[in-house]
């Protein structure tokens, strides 16, 4: 069976031997074999892509095989929201002026500079996570994050840059913080947005991902 259409990507991690594509008109999320390619101008491609790439893709498998991954048969990147992860810090002070104690739901804070708006923090609550895990979940797609980088709350602007940061380490079972944090930009390589990316020290275009299985964390 062939799936068609555009997903965003989830790498994941390099000890897991697929990526994640979320369709983007609708919940689906696939895993997709990331090696193995016998066009060598398709695999290199597929080398290519990172958390937040766009893509218009043709996918072919089995839906009702959940063991086995799908394979690319054609992928063009279309667009992409530059991202980075830092995971066992301590969230910054506007994430925790924003958050409320038993929040349900996302809020989120408008940054600006020089009175402009550039983007937003968000804090996002663990409890409606599988197993409370944040940055797990981001980086396999679990999180569906389509709505956000195409309108960025508050702004109804796209995301161009986002910066993930997870108070906890990826394995942990149990939370000093009750939430994850999610820089989203609106507009590219902000002050702003370097001086996070240099306080917890996750530069754009380097791969910041914490070393960890996240299915066998869920196992």
């Amino acid at each position: 069976m062939e799936a068609s259409g555009r997903f965003r990507v989830y790498r994941g991690v390099e000890s897991v031997p697929h990526i994640n594509v979320q369709a983007v008109d609708s919940p689906t999320l696939y895993s997709v074999y990331r090696s193995g390619y016998a066009d060598p101008d398709l695999q290199a491609t597929v080398d290519a892509l990172d958390t937040g790439d766009l893509i218009a893709a043709t996918l072919d498998g089995d839906p009702d095989d959940d063991a086995e991954p799908w394979r690319l048969t054609a992928v063009e990147r279309v667009d992409r929201v530059r991202t980075a992860v830092a995971v066992d810090i301590d969230p910054p002070e506007v994430a925790r002026e924003c958050w409320t104690p038993g929040r349900t739901e996302p809020a989120y804070t408008v940054l600006t500079e020089d009175g402009d708006p550039v983007g937003v923090c968000g804090v996002q609550p663990r409890d409606p996570l599988p197993n409370g895990a944040f940055v797990p979940n981001v980086l396999t797609g679990l999180l569906p994050l389509e709505a956000e980088f195409e309108s960025v709350p508050k702004l109804d602007e796209p995301a161009v840059e986002a910066v993930f940061l997870d108070p906890d380490p990826p394995e942990a079972s149990s939370y000093a913080w009750p939430y994850g944090v999610v820089y989203l930009f609106v507009r590219p390589s902000t002050a702003s947005a370097e001086r996070l990316r240099e306080t917890y020290d996750c530069p754009l275009d380097a791969d910041t991902r914490p070393i960890f299985d996240p299915y066998a964390i869920r196992r």
